[in-house]
């Protein structure tokens, strides 16, 4: 889990800057980008979070 987390700040922030940084910039974040933009970092959490436990499975079998 710890490793996972650590994927998304780092893909979750270059996400967020992709896709919200011009927003950010102009300081326009408002509640529902603010809520994109943690849905953001949950999606590289979850990716690595289930990648994690397909391969452990897959260790096991």
């Amino acid at each position: 889990m710890r490793r996972a987390f650590g994927y998304a700040v780092v893909v979750g922030a270059i996400l967020i800057s992709i896709n919200h940084g011009d927003a950010l910039l102009r300081g326009e974040v408002d509640g529902v980008r603010a809520l994109k933009m943690g849905l953001t970092v949950l999606v590289p959490y979850a990716v690595s979070t289930l990648s994690s436990v397909q391969a452990l499975r897959g260790r096991q079998a």
